[in-house]
């Protein structure tokens, strides 16, 4: 060993005197210099080395690669795994630092051409060795994650912790029984706040010791490229457990809407488990892995991860890019709050720069799903502004479309905090007073109201017209009382609509009650007695007429509200009860013609309250 050492010492000094001396007596006082410095360096045999440089340099290095090929060939050669015995491995390794110590040592003379050709069948040794620390790479990798069998999450406390969505069923456990070797994926789990150990630390260690040899090597990408390979598969055999399909943009939107609600659902799930749980455990995974060389980590890790998370982005920008059907608003909310709320992750996980794509579309489709959901809401727009006007709601009642849309509203101001930050994000301009989806809330009401203020033209009578305004009115403000809506509204909004109600109701007043009090005020101007009785006479007929007309039509009526509907009644009686008492009383001492009252009068007091009683009992239906 002295002896090959002194012989390369040698060799490197003649180098170094060749390659510095631009002529021959430049190179001599070169030598002269080492050997002044070291009696090993005397200028007969550095002289007589140089003149047979060439073939004593490329001699030692042959003798090394020949040792070193021994070596690597009896391990590229074995049958049975190199890590399967821990002797070899280490041997193997040891073989590996030696040989690239070589390569380093002798690439500084490669522009020798015997040394050139030297290292180029080194070159060639090292990419064999390569391949096969390429093989039981990705062979450890495989048997570390089988090594866990059915606990892919392992922790300290060997725990299972299950995450997918179904118990396997009996074709699933027949597949697993088979030959081929399945990829453990992660089951079950309700706690999102865990890190799984995919691999025993043992084998994260031996993966570690081969990749350091290979990046070392200038096999960086091979090594990422086998580590990525394994662990994608292992990324995406979890997210189709978790019932997740790979579908495309178009899939999705031929979809029918019931099952891609539970299409929603799985990915939600899906989506939560991967951020919170199955990347941040790969990031780990990859950071021991290849720890000391964080841009090949980084690169690794993205390629394990881009795939699962393109098909996780790409089902939300179906979604985003979708129908914008009223209806799909809660779902989408769902999505747009699951994005939300996993905004942390993608920015912790996908913190490094090779990742920053994956991270900037996140952002983007989130961004995407909040402009679907303002769609949403200016389909709705159209939806009541299109709502025809050709049929009326009988009995003046509750229109369809007012319970729609005030339940509509409702519904989705359960989210009202994930709909302010959506309206935020909008390019309008909030009032002084008010936030953007308040401003939006009253545009949608104003719409509503202005519709039913044209359906209520329907009713040719405008008793009824004022009953079906009523109606809606009166259920309008209590939906905007009993929830969020009332809170982006305001309470001047709904004394606002209260007084318009009593408006109606005052107006309905008048349309059924104007005719049958101006027949019932006496006529003092009639001649005699015997003219005002007939006078009277004459329109208690026709009150008679005229309130068994109305109590025939007003009793088929809807006033959904009981509180209404018995404010109504009381209203009615204060009106008629005293004006028909009066008149009723002065008829009856009306002299002969008073003697005989009982003739005309057919309703007595109590029998006028009765019957007012008896109003507005026609069938109410759908006031949820």
């Amino acid at each position: 060993m002295a002896e090959n050492g002194e012989e390369k010492l040698l060799a490197v000094a003649r180098h170094i005197a060749k390659t510095l001396g631009h002529n021959e007596s430049m190179a001599d006082d070169i030598l002269q210099i080492f050997s002044n410095f070291d009696g090993r360096f005397s200028r007969e045999k550095l002289a007589e080395g140089q003149a047979g440089e060439d073939g004593s340099g490329v001699a030692v290095l042959e003798r090394a690669l020949n040792s070193i090929d021994v070596q690597i060939s009896r391990f590229v050669a074995a049958d049975q795994p190199i890590w399967a015995d821990p002797s070899d491995s280490a041997a193997f390794l040891d073989t590996i630092d030696e040989f690239v110590a070589i390569i380093r040592e002798w690439s500084p003379m490669a522009s020798e051409k015997p040394i050139g050709v030297c290292l180029a069948r080194a070159d060639d040794m090292m990419q064999q060795a390569m391949f096969r620390i390429e093989e039981e790479f990705r062979s450890l990798m495989e048997r570390g994650a089988e090594s866990f069998g059915l606990n892919p999450l392992g922790d300290a406390g060997g725990t299972n912790h299950r995450f997918d969505s179904e118990e396997e069923d009996d074709d699933d456990r027949d597949f697993h029984n088979g030959d081929d070797v399945q990829i453990p994926v992660a089951q079950p789990l309700t706690d999102y706040d865990l890190i799984i150990d995919a691999l025993p630390s043992a084998t994260i260690n031996d993966l570690h010791e081969m990749a350091k040899r290979m990046l070392g090597a200038g096999f960086g990408k091979s090594c990422s490229h086998v580590y990525s390979a394994c662990r994608r598969e292992f990324l995406e055999e979890s997210l189709s457990r978790l019932g997740l399909q790979k579908l495309s943009i178009e899939e999705v939107h031929k979809m029918p809407w019931q099952e891609l609600e539970d299409e929603i659902d799985r990915w939600i799930k899906a989506a939560n488990v991967a951020l919170r749980i199955l990347f941040p455990s790969e990031r780990r995974l990859c950071d021991r892995v290849l720890f000391g060389f964080s841009s090949a980590a980084d690169l690794s890790f993205m390629e394990v991860c881009r795939g699962s998370t393109i098909q996780l982005l790409n089902f939300a920008d179906a979604i985003a890019i979708g129908s914008r059907s009223p209806e799909r608003l809660f779902k989408v909310l769902d999505v747009f709050e699951t994005m939300r709320d996993l905004m942390p992750e993608f920015e912790n996980v996908f913190s490094d720069q090779f990742c920053s794509v994956l991270r900037n579309e996140a952002v983007t489709i989130w961004k995407r799903l909040g402009e679907s959901i303002r769609g949403i809401f200016m389909e709705l727009e159209n939806l009541i502004r299109r709502d025809p006007a050709k049929a009326a709601v009988p009995g003046g009642g509750l229109h369809p479309i007012t319970r729609y849309v005030m339940n509509y509203l409702r519904a989705a101001c359960r989210s009202r905090q994930t709909l302010e930050l959506v309206f935020e994000e909008s390019n309008g301009v909030p009032s002084k007073d008010s936030t953007l989806l308040t401003v939006q809330m009253s545009w949608i009401m104003e719409l509503l109201e202005s519709n039913l203020e044209v359906k209520s033209k329907v009713y040719k009578d405008p008793a009824l017209c004022y009953v079906f305004l009523m109606n809606n009115g009166r259920y309008i403000v209590q939906k905007v009382k009993d929830g969020d809506l009332g809170l982006l509204l305001g309470d001047d909004w709904i004394r606002k609509h209260n007084a318009k109600v009593r408006q109606y109701h005052m107006n309905y007043q008048r349309s059924s009650c104007n005719k049958m009090l101006g027949l019932l005020k006496v006529d003092n101007t009639a001649s005699g007695m015997n003219g005002l009785g007939k006078t009277m006479k004459e329109k208690l007929k026709q009150f008679n007429i005229q309130f068994d007309e109305i109590c025939k039509v007003h009793s088929t009526w809807v006033v959904f509200d009981e509180q209404l509907r018995e404010e109504l009644k009381i209203s009615l009686a204060r009106l008629l009860v005293p004006a028909y008492g009066n008149f009723i009383g002065r008829f009856q001492n009306l002299g002969d013609i008073g003697k005989n009252a009982d003739r005309y009068i057919k309703y007595g007091v109590e029998d006028i309250e009765a019957r007012i009683n008896e109003l507005f009992k026609g069938t109410t239906t759908g006031r949820k």
